[in-house]
């Protein structure tokens, strides 16, 4: 119960620290930070349903984390990590052929790395884990 609490209160100041990002940015928005914005509205919805999935669960008495919840994780983490080695070097390998600064590529990656978890986490949660 303690950790879905925590959930809503980081998904909370991501989103407040995200409005006052975007109203001291000035008028001109790029592409990029729409693209940002999308991103976190994606990471944030995902952070929101593990909350309230682990609440609902919660409420009904079960377990917060049982078995296959830590090994769909587990699957989850590992392929993502691996996953993501890959997009690092994708970005090392074009970060110069593009002219944004090093905070934005560094952003942009660890919000792919976001995305690359909620993926594998999406595929592994409703298509199952193989027993092995």
């Amino acid at each position: 119960m303690k950790k879905a609490v925590i959930i809503f209160i980081v998904a909370a100041l991501v989103i407040a620290a995200a409005i006052l990002w975007f109203m001291s940015s000035s008028g001109n928005l790029k592409p990029v930070d729409f693209a940002s914005i999308t991103v976190l509205i994606i990471v944030v919805g995902f952070a929101l349903f593990i909350g309230f999935k682990k609440l609902s669960s919660a409420r009904r008495g079960e377990p917060v984390e049982d078995e296959l919840s830590k090994k769909v994780m587990r699957k989850t983490s590992s392929l993502s990590y691996y996953i993501s080695l890959y997009l690092w070097l994708v970005i090392m390998y074009f970060s110069d052929k593009f002219e944004y600064e090093t905070h934005t590529i560094i952003g942009g990656g660890i919000l792919g790395m976001a995305v690359i978890f909620t993926v594998c986490w999406l595929v592994f949660n409703y298509r199952g884990v193989r027993n092995e």
